[in-house]
């Protein structure tokens, strides 16, 4: 009986046509893979610079006025802020006993005089964060090198303590003596965190990072850091620009950031601008 079976030419043209639709395959398939896998590649480094971005951009919008800077390129300064509100300026004639300016206590409130140094004042306002025992507390920043100097901040002493009587305010915060500067119309405060003084943006070789620092930290050694919180890898090149003076008034700057991520062969470049308020 014959066996069946294949030939040997048989097998040769399965072979050849083989090849030849693995061939055909590998034109018309390969490069939509590779396509579809660069497209992934850009697609994340575009989310991952736009979470930067708006990462930096928040920071520079919560941050003291006028307390932003440039220190080189590729790293910024700034002073983060956690809470804000209006302190008592005045004494309340009506509920107050004894004479003005009486002793702050529970039948007394604690307005903030600028005239004269202050050891204990009421906030006004709801706190969005209620400050700390050793959290900062800073007023009318008006120039950059004033709430690093420690010309306008003072470290709060006590965890902040409601007050006995509701008309006095919402919180009465206890502070070493100091005489704060006079101030904007309207008694504004703003209150820095002890475990952030002061942040630093820097790009330091593929890296973006975000490290916290004391009021007085050497700029040039904390941007050279790579200890800090990693905000973004990847990173080709950063650019930060910050214009105090933007526009027609020295109330408003502008921060402008250009980030460029890379990763196999694959680039992109995403750019931010960030108004900052410089209303103390």
């Amino acid at each position: 009986m014959k066996q069946g079976g294949f030939t040997l030419i048989e097998l040769v043209m399965v072979i050849v046509i083989t090849g030849v639709l693995a061939g055909a395959l590998t034109i018309f398939f390969v490069p939509a893979v590779n396509s579809y896998f660069d497209t992934r590649r850009r697609a994340d480094l575009t989310d991952l610079a736009d979470t930067a971005l708006r990462r930096m951009a928040k920071d520079i919008r919560s941050a003291v006025p006028n307390s932003v800077r440039s220190v080189s390129a590729t790293c910024l300064q700034l002073v983060p802020t956690t809470a804000g509100g209006r302190y008592r300026m005045a004494s309340d004639t009506i509920l107050d006993s004894g004479s003005l300016p009486c002793t702050p206590s529970s039948t007394c409130s604690a307005p903030l005089d600028t005239t004269r140094a202050t050891t204990v004042f009421d906030s006004l306002t709801p706190l969005a964060t209620v400050p700390a025992q050793n959290d900062w507390v800073v007023i009318d920043n008006q120039n950059t090198d004033d709430v690093y100097t420690a010309s306008n901040r003072a470290q709060i002493s006590v965890t902040p303590a409601v007050p006995t009587r509701s008309t006095d305010g919402l919180h009465r915060i206890t502070v070493p003596s100091i005489q704060f500067p006079i101030g904007y119309d309207g008694g504004r405060f703003l209150v820095v965190p002890n475990a952030e003084q002061t942040v630093f943006y820097s790009c330091v070789g593929n890296t973006l990072y975000r490290t916290a620092a004391t009021f007085g930290a050497n700029q040039a050694a904390t941007c050279a850091l790579t200890t800090g919180a990693v905000v973004t890898t990847d990173v080709a090149s950063c650019t930060f620009v910050y214009d105090p003076n933007q526009g027609a008034t020295q109330q408003s700057g502008f921060v402008w950031i250009r980030l460029q991520l890379s990763r196999a062969g694959e680039s992109i470049s995403l750019a931010h601008g960030v108004h900052v308020d410089n209303v103390p």
